[in-house]
């Protein structure tokens, strides 16, 4: 059995990751021609992004049926062979699970459309108020949140996109649906879950309209989560001590995710949380541009890695998924020093206390694809606020630049593989442009490279294993003021971490005091080949990062 703390996860997001059959889409097999790659990365886990049966208007996070496999990324066979052959190199399967909304095509909508009262209660139907929606919220990709249906005079809820009807989970019948098909994948050898938006499907008793912002406060951790949460392990994974979970929590709190992550109150094995991925948002705003806060990111993480330990919750930690730009792009150098800050921003996040997710790509440093064209997005809530922008009277230009820095679609070019056409992604046009960055920033280049981004990570993962105070150490912000330097410590028994993040790229001089010097010291792993031993003064140069081991 694997320990949690101990692992790192690679998401796969499949639609981008490798085209096994010539049509311009990734699937199932090209992941299985993949996993020698991610052997010799030395990842623990797999999750996958949506693969099911499902018309593709959110990029498969609109289910339609959560038993099979969409015939875009291949059969069930496909899947049960994925399985086999991950195991044969000792890495597990996790899934994504989506359970706060279904597709519109899904069967139970439909026989809800169809006036089945049985199916109609699987989703939430209001009346209409005064000829408007029920209430003013908004939907997460723009717009009200309830969709009119002239056949019942009824409107019905969804918080994403109107073809994501929500589930009610008030109705007994939905949870066991739900966890009959968690218990249908856990029979077929999947080791881990993934779940989607999972602190917004409990919602209020009472729905009303929010005077001060777009109903969030409302769903958000809502009044019955932790039992919701409660009842599904009891029901399924719970039952098994092999299976990890991770929910994706939005807009959360401390408190609620230690809650969740806490292995006393039988939820989850960790969480998501976004907070440290809102500091370049202009107010609260993320179709805006802004130099991100570095300040705010230094607090952020503190309160995160010492509210969670002082809880004994369990951080999920990351830069990247599917619904992100590429960390170097954004907090890094695309330029000179492109593989010093993808070097430095995979430690930080690393020897921090929590399990790393890497997202595809980013082993190797893959950047922003830089499209200047609308139609070479594909993402929906892109697209929707293309014209939302518009419509508010945003210069096309600053438009074409805020997408270029916030857009979905920045994650979701496909994998540079190699420097050959569609960078060895596939041998037909991809369903989405490939990054203009391929011919150098590639995998292939990578692996020839014992200098690279790669063989860095391979490192950091490695780690992991090996040392206890990585994996289960205490955490310590230090440097707090410093301007420039993300600097903790991390404990454990008589074996000390101190590790130093320098986040410009430009010389700055930390002052380390006194007591963190130790005589046996050394330097666990650094980006440069020739960093500093540790002392009280340490120059360290543009994106410089150190992570020194002192065992007493």
């Amino acid at each position: 059995m694997k320990d949690f703390k101990k692992s790192t996860v690679y998401q796969i997001y499949p639609k981008s990751f490798n085209d096994s059959n010539g049509d311009g889409i990734g699937d199932l097999i090209g992941v299985i021609n993949k996993l020698d790659y991610l052997e010799e990365l030395g990842i623990d886990y797999i999750w996958l992004t949506p693969f099911y049966v499902s018309p593709q208007k959110d990029n498969g996070y609109d289910v339609a049926d959560y038993y099979n496999i969409d015939p875009l990324f291949g059969s069930n066979e496909d899947f049960d062979r994925l399985v086999k052959e991950a195991k044969k190199r000792n890495i597990n399967i996790m899934l994504d699970m989506v359970f706060n909304h279904t597709s519109t095509e899904h069967k139970w909508f439909k026989n809800a459309l169809n006036g089945e009262k049985k199916f109609k209660d699987f989703y939430i139907f209001k009346k209409s108020k005064d000829g408007n929606p029920p209430t003013n919220w908004q939907s997460k990709f723009g717009g009200n949140a309830w969709e009119y249906i002239d056949k019942f005079d009824e409107y019905y809820l969804h918080l994403f996109d109107k073809t994501q009807g929500d589930l009610d989970w008030t109705n007994s019948e939905v949870k066991n649906e739900i966890y009959k098909i968690v218990n249908h994948w856990i029979n077929k050898g999947v080791k881990g879950f993934r779940f989607d938006v999972i602190n917004l499907i409990s919602k209020p008793e009472k729905f009303e309209d929010d005077t001060i912002g777009d109903g969030r406060r409302f769903y958000t951790d809502g009044p019955n989560i932790h039992k919701y949460l409660k009842e599904l392990n009891n029901n399924t994974f719970g039952k098994y001590n092999d299976i990890i979970t991770v929910g994706e929590m939005s807009s959360t709190t401390i408190d609620n995710c230690i809650k969740y992550s806490n292995p006393n109150e039988k939820e989850l094995s960790m969480v998501f949380n976004f907070h440290h991925l809102k500091v370049d948002y202009d107010n609260g705003d993320k179709w805006t541009l802004m130099n991100f806060d570095f300040k705010l990111l230094k607090s952020i993480f503190k309160e995160w890695q010492e509210g969670m330990e002082h809880g004994n919750g369990w951080n999920a930690v990351f830069w990247c998924n599917h619904d992100q730009p590429r960390i170097i792009s954004r907090f890094g150098n695309t330029d000179k020093y492109h593989k010093e800050s993808g070097k430095m921003l995979g430690t930080c996040i690393h020897m921090m206390r929590g399990t790393p997710y890497i997202y595809q790509g980013e082993e190797f440093g893959m950047t922003n694809p830089n499209f200047n064209s609308i139609d070479e997005y594909r993402d929906v809530e892109s697209k929707n606020y293309y014209n939302i922008l518009k419509e508010n009277n945003v210069d096309e230009e600053e438009i074409y630049k805020i997408l270029a820095c916030k857009s979905r679609d920045n994650s979701r070019t496909p994998m540079q593989w190699n420097d050959k056409d569609n960078s060895g992604f596939s041998t037909v046009d991809p369903w989405i442009p490939v990054g203009k960055s391929y011919k150098e920033i590639n995998a292939e280049n990578a692996l020839k490279d014992k200098g690279s981004i790669f063989y860095h990570y391979k490192k950091l993962i490695d780690l992991r294993k090996k040392y206890d105070v990585v994996s289960n150490g205490t955490f310590k912000m230090i440097l707090e003021e410093h301007d420039k330097v993300l600097a903790y410590t991390r404990q454990y028994k008589n074996t000390k971490l101190i590790v130093l993040n320098n986040f410009y790229n430009e010389d700055t001089q930390v002052l380390l005091p006194q007591d963190l010097l130790g005589d046996d010291c050394r330097i666990l792993i650094s980006n440069y080949e020739d960093s500093m031993d540790l002392n009280d003064k340490i120059l360290l140069r543009p994106y410089e990062s150190i992570v020194y081991i002192v065992e007493n």
